[in-house]
């Protein structure tokens, strides 16, 4: 079967992302509306989404549990006006922040298929996403082993449709955290999987790590990355809106 041509985001083309993570008290069907309704934030903005909490699919954090994480895509940086409006001066009616940070791109991680449309007509696979908390002197070694190792194991999966994409982020700063949110992590990975025979990663990424890595294949790469980070909360996700197709564009083209 031919494989799917790729769009990586390099170390040249990082991307930034304003992400909010959401607690909302109740049915959130409204709000969610009104985002798909949202203008774009000028030409920087290249894609936005919104994924709603299904379930917990592992979590090392008595943290309660959020309902929605939305991201949203810039080139070079967050303009001054979405700052303000999505977490400086909110209007009424939005659920609750706990976070808002700015992540940008992890090189050679962050894979989507050329053409990407979202999940839709697939309604076997939910959006995974990942919270990792990597310590601040693993940090390089981290970033070494994603851009060397998972990153282009990753590829291969996305390109041969096991996965949707793979979107490695790391925190950059965070511009604002509830108290009642008490957990925290640097990282967010985003990958759209079959939820339902979902067990992990090591079974489809041993075979591509064994091809790529002299460490050998999943137990000797992640053997390494074990004492370098935790994994807070990891969860299922219904993408409610991926406006975010221009990210499976060559060179980005076309605003959000």
């Amino acid at each position: 079967m031919a494989e799917t041509p790729l769009v990586t985001i390099e170390s040249d083309a990082r991307l930034v992302v304003l992400a909010r993570t959401l607690r909302a008290p109740g049915p959130a069907t409204a709000w969610e509306q009104g985002f798909a309704d949202r203008t774009a934030f000028g030409e920087t903005c290249v894609g936005r989404a919104l994924y709603r909490h299904r379930s917990v699919f592992r979590s090392a954090s008595d943290a309660p549990v959020w309902s929605h994480l939305e991201l949203t895509y810039f080139r070079d940086l967050v303009p001054a006006d979405a700052l303000r409006a999505l977490v400086f001066d909110r209007p009424p009616g939005e659920p609750d922040l706990m976070r808002a940070e700015i992540l940008a791109t992890t090189p050679a991680s962050f894979v989507l298929p050329r053409g990407w449309q979202g999940v839709a007509g697939r309604p076997d696979r939910q959006a995974s996403l990942e919270y990792l908390d990597v310590g601040p002197a693993h940090l390089g070694a981290y970033r070494e082993i994603m851009r060397r190792s998972i990153g282009p194991a990753a590829a291969r999966l996305v390109a041969a449709g096991r996965f949707g994409t793979f979107r490695a982020m790391e925190t950059l700063a965070v511009l604002h955290s509830d108290p009642a949110l008490t957990t925290g992590w640097n990282q967010i990975h985003l990958c759209e999987v079959e939820a339902e025979s979902f067990e992990g990663f090591g079974q489809a990424f041993d075979a591509a790590l064994r091809d790529i890595s002299p460490d050998g294949g999943f137990a000797g790469v992640f053997a390494g990355l074990g004492p370098m980070r935790t994994i807070p909360r990891w969860t299922f996700n219904d993408a409610v809106v991926e406006a975010d197709a221009a990210l499976g564009r060559p060179g980005l083209s076309g605003p959000c």
